[in-house]
């Protein structure tokens, strides 16, 4: 089985797939020196002594975007999923060393638009400084897949995450529903450089971290789907073109 169908596969079954190296170290540098030297005083940075995140981190780092969408990933996602995918949502997480940050089971379940409107089946809404989530049809949420870069190599000491294989099959499935007798979890360590793919409708949790590491991700969500007339997706941003194209 090739490399592709073996991804494809894993992604369909498991919910998750993990591939390594897809971007080298020099790129990870660079991606880790942009996100380092840019201006925090915007309101989309959030920053804790156990957590500091940057929303819409693609929007509001320049360059990024450009390091971000190399030609690797762009014919990975195409190759997996089609030509019509496109960004519609992007995060930030570090988890430094000392973090005793710990994220208990659950399932993404909402978008990002860029506001509040009537639209049937969208519901219940989030409002954050000027930014909108909401939870949309679940075939959207079946729809979408994530792809987590890491800049850090992570495992069970730094926070990889623990998912629950498969449960992305079921639809809307709440964490006490979860039988470790019978549902099987799964620790994703990925490598610097790496990429995990997943479903946001499988399970995940983040353990707290125990060793002296960090655990840097840029996470990004992708579809293919239009929304109601009335709503736009906040952060849509279509895959740049290949050389050849």
């Amino acid at each position: 089985m090739s490399a592709i169908l073996n991804y494809k596969e894993e992604i369909v079954r498991r919910g998750f797939t993990i591939i390594p190296g897809l971007y080298g170290p020099e790129a990870v540098a660079a991606m880790t020196a942009l996100i380092e030297t840019a201006d925090s005083s915007s309101e989309a940075f959030r920053k804790t002594s156990d957590l500091f995140a940057i929303r819409q981190v693609l929007k509001t780092i320049p360059g990024l975007p450009a390091l971000v969408f190399n030609d690797r990933l762009i014919r990975l996602v195409r190759d997996l999923f089609g030509n019509n995918f496109f960004a519609v949502k992007s995060i930030y997480f570090d988890k430094p060393e000392t973090s005793n940050w710990y994220v208990a089971y659950h399932q993404d379940m909402t978008i990002s638009v860029d506001k509040k409107a009537a639209a049937e089946g969208f519901g219940p809404w989030i409002a954050r400084q000027d930014q909108f989530a909401v939870q949309p049809p679940t075939e959207i949420l079946e729809n979408i897949f994530t792809v987590r870069i890491h800049l850090d190599a992570t495992d069970d000491t730094n926070g990889a995450l623990k998912v629950i294989e498969g449960s992305h099959a079921g639809g809307i499935r709440r964490a006490a529903a979860i039988d470790l007798s019978t549902d099987k979890e799964v620790s994703c360590h990925v490598p610097s450089g790496g990429i995990m793919i997943m479903k946001p409708l499988l399970l995940h949790s983040s353990a707290r971290s125990t060793g002296n590491r960090k655990r840097r991700v840029i996470h990004i969500e992708f579809s293919d789907c239009e929304l109601p007339a009335n709503l736009n997706w906040s952060e849509r941003m279509d895959l740049p073109l290949l050389p050849e194209e």
